[in-house]
């Protein structure tokens, strides 16, 4: 951030993929320099999705800003067009969407719910949200409300979560960016300027329906060649189940070296009940990041209990499993003579195989209407479904859930015989 004068909070941030972003407001920069904020600076992104893309380094705080950043262009871009938003609004939109991540715990998705049961980042962040609310003396409250779908005026809401938010806009952008995936690459300015407003909603006019086509089409392609890929996918199952070793080892009265934050979780089982009853436990999920896992695993490759080490050291030395994706469900036998080999192989009982062969499903949408319609503003002021008016896409396929289902295994295992 460039300083221009000790007093002045109105910095600007040199961002790789939109050049430089202004930090608008005293209340935002402040938001930005809190602790809670600046640990995003050590969330990944894309979790391990860099062991198959090397580039994609990058945190849910460059995210954040890139996000924010939109959210600015796009008010921008409405006010042109006569949308009524008070310059509290406008604070509410930007903080909203700065702090639309800020409950997502080591490697984001991958270990969701593996620390905390039955709590996902989005609980998460609204606790957080209400804890910097009270440290800021209420400024936060539009914001909150809009991120909670909760402000009279809906189009403000839709920015931060619906078919065409900032969130989506900047992910995309960015995550193509720093894997190198060109096919992820979208119009990100081109719908920015379409957008407008009907009524209460956000609305994409018409003149910007191929944009919007291609932006659900880089969605669809990014799901299943990055955010899916089966290699990341491997990984992540792996990372989950290193995780589940070490709470079992903790809580069976084993030694385990850990950070003190995530020794109190493996330790626990904590629950959202627990957030809201206990404030220090919030405090401590504030302390976690990447750099714990990743220490913590580091030491668990020389510890004596085979599992958690062979684990730990395939995934600290890329020695990845093997991930089979298929649209058709497994077959249990072919399971079963997995399971079969990996006891023979590593001469572990039946109830531990889980900790090597791990099957499930995968599934994605690259277009929910039931959750949020797109909806297009035709030349004529009439409103229209923009399934009702693609010509290049076939919608029912895009709206459609897609399941892949998966089987990960030792590449040492032979899957035929």
């Amino acid at each position: 951030m460039s300083q221009t004068g000790s007093y002045n909070k109105r910095k600007i941030v040199n961002d790789p993929v939109y050049g430089f972003i202004n930090i608008p407001s005293n209340l935002v920069f402040d938001v930005i320099e809190h602790p809670y904020f600046q640990r995003l600076r050590r969330i990944k992104q894309l979790g391990l999705t860099h062991l198959v893309y090397p580039g994609a380094l990058h945190t849910r705080f460059h995210h954040s800003l890139g996000a924010m950043h939109l959210m600015q262009e796009a008010i921008a871009v409405l006010r042109d067009k006569n949308a009524d938003i008070s310059a509290d609004e406008e604070t509410g939109a930007l903080t909203g969407i700065l702090l639309h991540d800020i409950g997502h715990g080591p490697f984001s998705h991958a270990l969701e719910h593996s620390l905390v049961q039955g709590t996902n980042h989005e609980d998460l962040s609204r606790l957080f949200m209400n804890c910097l609310n009270n440290h800021f003396n209420g400024a936060l409250t539009t914001g909150i409300r809009i991120f909670n779908h909760d402000h009279r005026k809906k189009f403000l809401s839709q920015l931060i979560s619906g078919q065409l938010d900032t969130d989506r806009l900047d992910y995309l952008t960015r995550d193509s960016f720093f894997t190198g995936v060109s096919e992820g690459v979208i119009g990100t300015q081109r719908i920015i300027k379409m957008l407008n407003m009907a009524g209460n909603e956000l609305v994409a006019e018409y003149k910007g329906i191929y944009s919007v086509e291609k932006f659900l089409m880089a969605r669809r392609l990014m799901y299943w060649q990055v955010y899916l890929h089966k290699t990341v996918i491997a990984a992540e199952m792996m990372l989950i189940h290193i995780l589940k070793r070490a709470k079992q080892l903790v809580r069976s009265g084993n030694s385990l070296f850990a950070t003190p934050p995530l020794n109190f979780f493996l330790k626990n089982e904590i629950s959202l009940n627990d957030f809201q009853s206990v404030p220090e436990t919030l405090e401590l999920f504030a302390k976690l990041d990447d750099f714990d896992i990743l220490t913590s695993i580091k030491v668990w490759t020389g510890h004596e209990d085979k599992i958690l080490s062979y684990l730990c050291n395939s995934l600290i030395q890329r020695k990845l499993f093997r991930c089979e994706l298929s649209t058709e469900t497994i077959d249990y036998f072919h399971v079963e003579r997995i399971k079969q080999k990996v006891r023979q192989a590593f001469g572990v009982e039946e109830e531990d195989t889980g900790f090597f062969v791990y099957a499930g499903s995968t599934s994605n949408y690259a277009y929910f209407p039931e959750e949020d319609e797109i909806k297009i503003l035709m030349k004529n002021g009439r409103i229209s479904d923009f399934a009702e008016l693609s010509d290049n896409l076939d919608i029912s396929v895009f709206s459609k859930k897609v399941t892949k289902h998966l089987l990960c295994y030792p590449k040492t295992i032979v899957s035929g015989g």
